[in-house]
């Protein structure tokens, strides 16, 4: 593939609609889907996005060839499909694209949380989907961007690293060849255990939201929610709660990184601990707390995060008492049980595999 590669965007939430516009001021051909007509009118009036950016990013009119929300006319014509919705919404799309799947396309999850692309693949198989196709996932979402309207949006950053990987990791090279004409940033990420298990918004966004529990719904959502929501206590959980992923980690064979680590590559700032490192990181500026504590860092960072990371806990051995407690304070607070809703092991088909099984799956594609 080269400049002229197609793309399709699924999703108009505040990543779809930025990655829609960028990759259209790039100059490549975007299709942009979202189900509910109503939600790209505007887009379909304008004929396109009007995007704003940090100084010195990508801004302009962004013209588009198709917005849509037939699944079928989206994705028709491309040759790598974007998945930007919530990843509580995965298994829905990997149901709707299926019968109008064809041979040779690439299905990214931007980001596939943990057990993203796993769940995807499984759905497609449950579907009868017999092309040749290949799913991968990237380990977090390559934008700070917002929807401001419409047919607006806005970047705030863009990420400097962020690795990808293919499901088997033997097909990895060949989607970073196919995107890197729009994003050079991405790397390769080894395999999707890893960019799972590198998850950091399965870190940061359920805990944070959860220990300003009172603030959020008192000032509803009216801070700046990493500058002011994390504060020294409040990195000592989130601390915890990243020893805890990095063990798991360890138990599969796994050297992920740390919270640390990650702030490092992805966003070049670093501190003494947790707290300073969050608080020099200057993307995190302006953006603002959750307006209520029904919201995604919740209601999808628990059960497409959090319990796919204690489920492989509890298979394989490892205590993760902190991830646990952030479990059950979130089934306590939306009254709903995350581990029925979540991605077990089970649920992904994971569940009957040893260690080497399960990374000679992930690794060659190979099933037992």
């Amino acid at each position: 593939m080269n400049v002229a590669t197609k793309y399709a965007v699924l999703g108009a939430g505040h990543g779809g609609r930025a990655m829609t516009a960028h990759l259209a001021l790039m100059g490549f051909e975007v299709a942009h889907y979202n189900r509910t007509p109503e939600h790209i009118s505007g887009e379909q009036a304008r004929g396109g996005i009007e995007l704003e950016s940090f100084e010195g990013g990508p801004h302009g009119f962004a013209e588009l060839k198709l917005v849509t929300s037939d699944i079928g006319e989206a994705i028709r014509d491309a040759e790598v499909v974007m998945v930007v919705v919530p990843s509580s919404a995965h298994a829905d799309i990997a149901r709707t694209v299926a019968p109008h799947v064809r041979a040779g396309q690439i299905f990214l999850l931007h980001p596939g949380r943990t057990g993203g692309a796993i769940e995807f693949d499984n759905v497609f198989r449950d579907c009868g989907v017999d092309v040749d196709v290949i799913v991968a996932e990237a380990e977090t979402f390559i934008y700070a961007s917002r929807a401001e309207g419409p047919a607006q949006a806005r970047i705030f950053r863009i990420k400097e690293a962020v690795p990808l990987a293919a499901l088997p990791a033997l097909r990895t090279e060949q989607v970073l060849d196919a995107i890197r004409p729009a994003y050079p940033q991405y790397i390769d990420g080894v395999n999707v255990l890893n960019t799972g298990l590198n998850n950091m918004g399965a870190i940061f966004h359920p805990a944070l939201s959860l220990l300003n529990a009172a603030r959020i719904e008192s000032a509803h959502g009216d801070f700046q929610f990493y500058i002011d929501g994390v504060t020294p206590s409040v990195a000592r959980v989130l601390e915890v709660l990243d020893r805890e992923r990095v063990t798991v980690a360890s138990a599969l064979g796994i050297r992920a990184r740390t919270a640390m680590e990650w702030l490092k590559l992805a966003y070049n700032t670093s501190g003494e601990n947790l707290y300073e490192a969050i608080q020099n990181q200057p993307g995190y500026l302006g953006i603002m707390a959750p307006r209520t504590l029904n919201h995604r860092y919740i209601f999808e960072d628990v059960p497409m995060s959090l319990v796919p990371i204690a489920s492989l806990a509890q298979r394989y051995g490892v205590s993760v008492r902190g991830i646990d407690s952030i479990i059950r304070l979130a089934c306590i607070i939306h009254r709903t049980d995350y581990w029925r809703r979540g991605r077990t092991l089970d649920k992904l088909g994971i569940a009957h595999l040893s260690v080497t099984e399960l990374k000679r799956f992930v690794n060659e594609g190979v099933r037992v």
